[in-house]
């Protein structure tokens, strides 16, 4: 026997689940979900079966037919990334039932007190499992190479809702009896609650159960989507307007990747909390507030969660070591429906902001290049720990190449052949490339398919994008380092993605400020006014890299780009005011960081902290900072930071 997966304790003998009934009452008051699961096989089995768990108290195992007992028994110690493996004794069945308690650190949950909402009157809890958190919420063979359909009851106060990734059926009053539960059945039907229940007919991989309880609103947008965001009139009409266009994107992914499976499409604004910009959940979209940016630009991560509906969702990958099948994949035709919608300018700037972001992470994994490749191997690994855009850009990048090879006409009907013929199955990279090389004949000898996808760094036949406005903003960025900041008429249209694929690109001195030890910024800035700017150049690199730091506060003071109500232009700006020194900047730092929970913010701004760590005052400031914020933050962003904080010491 073999784990099909190496963040699984799920045997290769063993028959995956096809189905999981579950029944939910949240305790607010403890931050613990009481639940049960029944669990349907696809043929009667004897022997044990193992599922994952996290951080789950488990309180009986049966037979749900004869209420007979099952033994079972849990693995010890704890696997630090996998957790515990629940091992269970079958005999000829085919459906058995776990009664469990989570536990209120579930790796999976963020439960919000109504201080930290925004309506400050009720409580919030909401999910995300993936890659591997599913088991921390209910156990199961928590592995994309298992797709299961579930139903599920939710039993919560009756003055909260809940969203959930699968059709809604209905809200109710709980019915005596009805689940077999870890509370008694005064609980269940107690005053004040109320059951929600949901169900999903289609398979779908474990780290694609969502949901969310709390006093949530929503506003209709489209035939196919419904805007739900937390019950404040502002923030609901800011999203609804910010998304209006999501039809259209239907619509245009339709034309391109062929019908869209899903039924609907709704979209869940979270709170600031929420560790990513957005999660394709199917069915409703899970998004960070900070893509409610007031001028439509927030569609492209709905763009991005949209294609996920045909790769990812429908296709996914069997294990997160072909991670880049669902990502890259899904760039890929994020950028299309882009391209289709705002014009081949607009997605080149996409390209060129993934672009800079792919050489950056080079960098970032240089000395474990493993995690440069599309095929990695994770044997243990933690797969949130190795997360990156390589994935995403790799990916694209790749797919990209094959598209100029052989022509986007065949290239899309080869696209659309794929979706059809692997839709609601787990692949892996070998099945992609066997699909690829029957049905584009002659692929192989065009490109170097193993050095693509086996190979370390950036193949030869990458490339940054081509078109005027790309270029244009690339070569203002390089002119910043001789000291020309760009007119204002120059950026007169600029928006978010134009000032963000600016600021990327221009030339950062990191190694200079990792050597800034001898002479504080204060003590060159003295002699700047005593003397002259000349005399700097006694103090060599540190003298070079305060020049830079003057440079980057008048752009700063030019275009306030640290005031910036959007989080991604900010965010790039003040990356890179740490990196040259700017302790000017710090104040605004930290209200950026206990601000908002998204990785893609919190990771270069701590990270920048702990590399420029010339005499340690840097890394003092990013450990309280993240003391003081921590509690804010989703679990899972909780373990990146800790991660960045500890490689830095």
């Amino acid at each position: 026997m073999a784990p099909i997966d190496p963040h699984s304790f799920t045997e290769s003998s063993h028959p995956l689940a096809t189905h999981i009934s579950l029944s939910l009452f949240f305790d607010f008051s403890s931050s613990t979900i009481h639940s049960s699961a029944l669990l349907s096989l696809p043929t009667p089995h004897s022997g044990p079966i193992s599922l994952d768990t996290r951080s789950l108290s488990i309180t009986s195992v049966f037979d749900p037919l004869t209420k007979t007992p099952l033994p079972f028994s849990l693995s010890s110690p704890s696997d630090p990334i996998k957790g515990q493996s629940l091992t269970i004794s079958l005999s000829n069945h085919s459906k058995f039932s776990i009664i469990f308690t989570t536990s209120p650190s579930s790796s999976a949950l963020q439960w919000l007190s109504p201080p930290q909402t925004s309506t400050k009157s009720f409580p919030f809890v909401y999910s995300h499992c993936q890659p591997i958190h599913a088991r921390s919420v209910f156990p199961c063979q928590d592995t994309p190479a298992a797709r299961i359909c579930y139903s599920a009851l939710l039993n919560i106060p009756i003055h909260l809702s809940a969203v959930m990734a699968a059709k809604h059926v209905g809200r109710r009053r709980p019915v005596p009896g009805e689940p077999a539960i870890a509370i008694d059945d005064s609980l269940w039907c107690s005053e004040g609650r109320v059951v929600e229940e949901f169900v999903m007919e289609q398979p779908v991989p474990p780290y694609l159960f969502a949901f969310a309880v709390g006093e949530i609103g929503h506003r209709e947008v489209g035939p196919r989507t419904r805007v739900y965001a937390e019950a404040v009139p502002e923030l609901l009409d800011g999203a609804a307007k910010e998304f209006a266009g999501t039809e259209e994107m239907i619509k245009v992914g339709e034309k391109l990747f062929g019908k869209y499976e899903w039924e609907r499409f709704d979209l869940l604004v979270l709170p600031p909390s929420f560790p990513y910009g957005g999660m394709e959940n199917p069915r409703v979209a899970f998004l960070t507030p900070a893509v409610v940016k007031g001028d439509g630009s927030g569609g492209q991560v709905v763009a991005h969660e949209l294609a996920h509906g045909w790769t990812g969702n429908l296709i996914t990958n069997k294990t997160n070591e072909h991670v880049w099948l669902n990502e890259g994949f899904t760039t890929y035709a994020e950028r299309r429906i882009v391209e289709a919608i705002q014009g081949v300018d607009k997605a080149a700037l996409n390209i060129g902001i993934g672009w800079r972001s792919l050489v950056e992470e080079m960098e970032r994994f240089k000395d474990n290049m493993e995690f440069t490749k599309l095929k990695t191997n994770q044997d243990g690994v933690d797969p949130d720990h190795v997360y990156s855009p390589i994935p995403y850009e790799k990916g694209f990048q790749f797919l990209w190449c094959i598209e100029r090879q052989i022509g986007r006409p065949a290239f899309d009907k080869f696209l659309k052949k794929y979706i059809a013929t692997f839709k609601f199955q787990s692949i892996d990279t070998d099945m992609f490339l066997n699909f690829l090389k029957e049905h584009v004949h002659g692929i192989e000898i065009k490109i170097d398919l193993k050095l693509w996808t086996e190979g370390t760094g950036i193949p030869p036949d990458a490339k940054e994008p081509v078109s005027n406005i790309y270029t244009k903003i690339v070569s203002l960025a390089n002119e910043f380092k001789l000291g020309r900041m760009p007119r204002e008429d120059e950026v007169a249209d600029w928006q978010e993605q134009e000032w963000e694929l600016y600021l990327e690109n221009i030339p950062k001195s990191v190694e200079a400020s990792q050597k800034i030890v001898t002479y504080s910024p204060s003590t060159i800035w003295l002699d700047t006014h005593t003397k002259s700017l000349k005399s700097i150049l006694k103090y060599g690199k540190a003298g070079d890299m305060f020049v830079f730091a003057m440079k980057v506060s008048a752009l700063d003071a030019q275009y306030k780009l640290a005031e910036s109500t959007n989080y991604d232009v900010k965010v790039a700006f003040l990356k890179l005011a740490i990196l040259c020194g700017c302790r000017d900047y710090y104040t605004e730092t930290e209200k950026t960081l206990k601000a908002n929970g998204r990785i893609l913010y919190l990771r270069p701004l701590y990270a920048a902290l702990a590399r420029h760590s010339g005499n340690g005052e840097e890394k003092l400031f990013a450990l309280r900072v993240f003391s003081e914020a921590r509690h804010g933050y989703h679990p899972i962003a909780q373990r990146v930071v800790e991660s960045i904080l500890s490689k830095h010491v």
